[in-house]
């Protein structure tokens, strides 16, 4: 036994029933090595990587539309890997990464599920350089601005890894914190669209989230 549960769903996303194992409920802890401590996940946030959030939904479905051609693409905090999965489907050019020690074993199980080749994935902590991570066209997430200095650490990984040419998505549920986030990337040289994304699966209600979408390089 892992120590902890799990269940499966089934999540529609562009036409497409997508099966994903996720944590049963956000009561779920289990790191008898110590692994998430380590890596400053604290028990309170554990079982977070491990559910299928509604800016997750929204990002899967901008996935399912975005232009992926010729692009390189990176996902920051996977969590269970649906907008990865959804990129991968589509044969898209992805990297998925988390900081939480069991985002690879479900991202891998989740393609397994789906019939997919495994997502290349990678540990990354956003305040720590990753000089081998490479440089992406394309830098995606959702719902990472939920704590105070969360802009800085993630437009410090656009500052190291976004082409000069680049777009990045974030799915934000309407966290305080966007406003910052806007502004630093606004001093790397982006513009930034935001829209308002009713989810397209039929759950009510209406996910109340927005997609800010930042552009440098490249016509709106």
């Amino acid at each position: 036994m892992p120590g902890y549960q799990v269940r499966e769903i089934e999540q529609p996303i562009g036409g497409h029933r997508y099966r994903l194992r996720l944590l049963s409920d956000t009561q779920q802890f289990a790191d008898p090595d110590g692994h998430g401590a380590r890596a400053g996940v604290s028990s309170a946030q554990w079982s977070l990587f491990g559910q299928l959030w509604p800016a997750g939904r929204m990002l899967a479905q901008a996935m399912d539309r975005f232009d992926i051609a010729g692009k390189r693409i990176l996902e920051l905090g996977c969590g269970i890997g649906l907008a990865s999965l959804v990129l991968q489907r589509r044969g898209a050019d992805v990297v998925a990464s988390d900081l939480h020690p069991l985002a690879e074993v479900f991202l891998a199980y989740n393609a397994a599920l789906n019939d997919l080749p495994a997502v290349p994935f990678r540990h990354i902590h956003w305040d720590l350089d990753t000089p081998n991570l490479g440089m992406f066209d394309a830098i995606v997430a959702s719902d990472v601005l939920y704590e105070r200095g969360h802009a800085e650490l993630i437009a410090g990984m656009v500052e190291r890894h976004a082409l000069p040419m680049a777009e990045v998505l974030v799915a934000d549920p309407g966290r305080g914190n966007s406003g910052r986030f806007t502004a630093l990337l606004a001093g790397l040289g982006f513009s930034v669209e935001t829209e308002r994304c009713p989810m397209d699966d039929g759950d009510p209600p209406p996910h109340r989230g927005r997609l800010l979408h930042f552009r440098r390089g490249m016509p709106a």
